[in-house]
């Protein structure tokens, strides 16, 4: 696989990500390695988002806030189109935090 199907692949699910990152490991071009920090942080943010909206939706029983996690749907879907127009763009609300954490990705 070339660097842009792995870029996309990293998005999809914890899998993908791990096939990516392994797969790709040798011959890591900036590409990958910004999607692979870039889907490693959103990941990472949707179990955040999930564990949060789980317990606020058990103390308030407010259960219409589960519909907020879509926006990490939308926020891989996001990434995706990035990785698919080979663009090194940060990914809405979280991307610039993202953007120099994760070095031992690359």
């Amino acid at each position: 696989m070339n660097n842009k199907t792995l870029s996309i692949v990293s998005y999809i699910t914890p899998i993908g990500w791990l096939v990516s990152f392994f797969t790709g490991k040798e011959n890591a071009d900036s590409l990958l390695k910004y999607h692979l920090r870039q889907s490693f942080g959103l990941l990472i943010f949707g179990i955040v988002l999930s564990v949060i909206l789980n317990i606020l939706m058990s103390i308030t029983s407010m259960y219409f806030l589960g519909y907020i996690s879509i926006i990490n749907l939308v926020l891989m879907i996001i990434g995706i189109i990035n990785a698919a127009n080979e663009v090194e763009k940060p990914l809405p609300i979280i991307g610039k935090m993202l953007e120099d954490k994760f070095s031992f990705i690359g």
